[in-house]
């Protein structure tokens, strides 16, 4: 139910994030954007500190999907939160997501 996108993006944000602590999973909104139309930057982290950022974006279709927000298919962390900034700071309505997995190959959560 969550995973619709055609949701405002409050409600899945809180509905996902939600569902993912309940199945002690830890997830933490580290920034919140617009709450109807809020583009998703998701970051997973591992418990080795590995990351993986992947961005919600609509194809060349305008169908939403899941794209690797970097090049680097794995950043440090420090990368990855320099990316975070500059997004943030180009496009204040983006939500960040923050989950912890095993690691960072873990599928994200929200693309399901």
């Amino acid at each position: 139910m969550f995973d619709d996108p055609s949701l405002p993006t409050h409600l899945r944000v809180g509905g996902i994030v939600r569902r993912l602590n309940s199945d002690g999973q830890p997830a933490y909104i580290l920034a919140k954007g617009d709450p109807d139309r809020g583009t998703l930057l998701i970051k997973l982290i591992g418990r080795d500190r590995s990351c993986r950022l992947e961005l919600e974006q609509r194809d060349i279709e305008g169908v939403l999907r899941w794209m690797p927000a970097l090049p680097d298919a794995s950043p440090d962390e420090a990368k990855a939160d320099a990316y975070i900034e500059r997004t943030r700071a180009r496009d204040p309505d983006v939500w960040v997501i923050e989950i912890e997995v095993a690691d960072a190959t873990t599928p994200n959560p929200f693309a399901d």
